[in-house]
């Protein structure tokens, strides 16, 4: 599964217990007619791909849906979900910069060329 939007916030790295379970934060918002802003989670060594990659940026990133249960001390089932990213990549051209650049065509194309010497 895949999602795509505009990076709003990469956080730190942190790191977990004596196990060095590491975890690092990524909030996209979404492109679409509601712009949602997801919270992304990349763990253990898909934590450094961040590094490449800054705010404002869009991106296309490869995600898994996960969901655990947890019995609280009642004895009453609660349920987390997480998205964990495991892919990001740069978008190639978003959807303001593919409007400009056809806007720009269409102006060039409409132009008559310059036969002047000078």
């Amino acid at each position: 599964m895949q999602v795509t939007g505009t990076i709003k916030l990469i956080s730190d790295t942190q790191t977990f217990g004596v196990s060095g379970f590491r975890k690092r934060e990524l909030v996209l918002t979404t492109d679409d007619q509601y712009p949602q802003m997801l919270l992304i989670e990349f763990v253990q060594d898909k934590c450094d791909i961040l590094d490449n990659y800054k705010l404002g940026q869009e991106v296309t990133i490869s995600i898994n849906l996960r969901g655990r249960e947890w019995i609280n001390p009642e004895g009453i089932a609660k349920y987390f979900n997480s998205i964990t990213g495991w892919r990001i990549e740069t978008t190639p051209l978003s959807a303001i910069d593919r409007k400009a650049t056809a806007q720009n065509t269409s102006v060039a194309q409409n132009e008559e060329p310059d036969d002047l010497p000078f």
